[in-house]
């Protein structure tokens, strides 16, 4: 992977974090400071798999599998949540 492909995927990765944080702090609903909030975790999740990549470590794909299967298990304990514990 080439050093500007790298610096370009990192910086795209900071400015979703940026503009997802701004989404948190003046979300009108507590659903899209949800949304906003999981779309940081998984940013996070991308930016380990670009430097996995990167430095070339070999655990990396665990790490990134069991991230991304707590995250999607918050969203869905969030959801119910936000439902009111109805199905």
């Amino acid at each position: 992977m080439s050093t500007f492909t790298v610096v370009v995927v990192l910086s795209l990765l900071a400015l979703a974090v940026v503009l997802a944080a701004i989404r948190v702090w003046k979300g009108p609903s507590s659903g899209n400071s949800a949304v906003a909030g999981d779309l940081i975790f998984f940013v996070f999740i991308g930016t380990v798999a670009v430097l996995g990549v990167v430095f070339e470590i070999d655990s990396v794909m665990d790490i990134i599998l069991i991230s991304a299967l707590l995250g999607f298990l918050s969203v869905l304990s969030l959801a119910r949540w936000m439902q009111g514990g109805k199905r």
